[in-house]
């Protein structure tokens, strides 16, 4: 088998980009983040969300010993969980996911071809990436 130089597997790895971009999955993504961007509640929603979470994030710095953590966890919470019920938000989030989900799988894949060892970055769900366990992490 003929090694690759770098601009070869650049080359290669934006050809899989442009496979990536043309997949129902991201064309899902982009019709539905167009649809949030154009609906005037779903932006008056997230405007507000981030104003409730900057409230919350203020509060976490100090953790429980803020007087008002208790309150701000709470109040965040609950819009997140009214944003989330709105229909165009979350058909984004949802085709969000998907996407995820494909770009992970298709990380999973290179990184595994490589070594089964190689740590891979996914998101947790919670919009926080972590790295899939290692040898190293039996330390």
């Amino acid at each position: 088998m003929e090694s690759l130089d770098m601009s070869q597997i650049l080359l290669e790895a934006y050809d899989l980009a442009d496979s990536i971009n043309q997949s129902e999955e991201v064309k899902r993504y982009l019709a539905c983040k167009q649809k949030l961007e154009q609906d005037a509640e779903a932006q008056a929603l997230i405007r507000e969300f981030g104003k409730v979470k900057e409230l919350f994030d203020e509060a976490s710095r100090f953790g429980i010993f803020h007087p008002d953590y208790h309150e701000a966890k709470e109040r965040a919470l609950s819009f997140r969980n009214k944003l989330h019920s709105h229909p165009v938000i979350r058909e984004f989030l949802e085709a969000e996911e998907r996407l995820d989900e494909l770009l992970n799988a298709v990380s999973l894949i290179i990184a595994r071809s490589v070594s089964p060892s190689i740590k891979v970055p996914v998101n947790d769900g919670d919009g926080i990436k972590k790295a899939r366990p290692s040898c190293r992490d039996l330390r």
